[in-house]
């Protein structure tokens, strides 16, 4: 099974959580500046008008709230330090609260995270994987559900971003949900098929594959993985058969020991017509 190095190094999908999309321009990366700008200003105002007392900051730093990062003097104002957003969106909760918002409302809240994962693509291509996860999920936070496409994707690039840091299971996880939303999302059926081969589920893994292969029969590494994996497959499962048959046969011979036979004095036939199996009994095995 190759190493999961070779296909960070190799690999397109797991290398551009956004080569889905449409690369911005540079007029959007204007805008994306100004962004930034914007959103920097606004911290700066909110921190200009932050003041806690000894009492608040102690309670936020014993309760595993925002770390503080600044000097201990009682009346220099402390710059706070987010924690990191790796907790799960809650549909459920999302959906009802999008209840009782106006239409402009929800698309002000699309267009909000469209600007969000930007942002979060940018951090993914820098290799700040961590802080790509955070906002991905803020994005997933605020995105309406009824943009399923939208939210595949935010689930599929957050995926790209787990593998970076290892977290495969996760990945798989974010990946599933993406498929969920989207079924025709190849690039993260793709992105589920190698996990799982990586994962050693060879099954799942060739499922996968096909379904990539069906809906988009261009690619390549779908149709090799066709060809590779049902001998792996069978290799496995034959190996599994014998492994099988072993523990069985070490354990009816602890079975016939006291009578003084062994799983030698009972032969297997296989019938080739029906494919059912006799046991004869042999008194004297060879």
């Amino acid at each position: 099974m190759p190493e999961i190095t070779e296909i960070n190094e190799s690999d397109e999908e797991f290398q551009d959580a956004i080569a889905d999309e449409t690369v911005p321009s540079k007029t959007e990366d204007i805008k994306t500046d100004k962004t930034n700008e914007a959103i920097v200003e606004e911290i700066i105002k909110q921190q200009g008008d932050l003041h806690l007392n000894d009492d608040e900051g102690n309670n936020a730093n014993a309760g595993g709230g925002e770390e503080t990062a600044g000097c201990s003097n009682g009346g220099v104002k402390e710059e706070t330090v987010p924690e990191y957003l790796h907790d799960e969106v809650d549909e459920e909760a999302l959906k009802e609260k999008e209840k009782s918002m106006t239409p402009e409302e929800l698309e002000a809240n699309k267009e909000k995270a469209q600007k969000i994962k930007l942002e979060a693509n940018e951090l993914f291509k820098n290799n700040e994987s961590e802080r790509a996860i955070d906002l991905y999920t803020e994005a997933l936070g605020i995105c309406p559900t009824t943009h399923a496409k939208d939210r595949a994707v935010l689930y599929g690039n957050r995926a790209a971003a787990k593998i970076k840091i290892e977290n495969k299971k996760s990945a798989i996880e974010d990946c599933t949900k993406a498929i969920e939303l989207w079924p025709e999302y190849v690039r993260a059926i793709m992105r589920r098929a190698k996990l799982y081969e990586h994962e050693d589920k060879l099954d799942e893994a060739l499922a996968d594959y096909k379904r990539a292969f069906e809906l988009d029969p261009g690619q390549n590494e779908a149709r090799e993985a066709l060809v590779r994996l049902p001998p792996l497959i069978d290799e496995r499962n034959e190996r599994l058969k014998e492994e099988m048959m072993s523990k069985l046969k070490d354990l009816g011979n602890m079975i016939l020991k006291p009578f003084g036979l062994s799983t030698s004095n009972f032969q297997m036939q296989k019938d080739p017509t029906t494919g059912s199996y006799s046991i004869n009994f042999n008194q004297k095995p060879s």
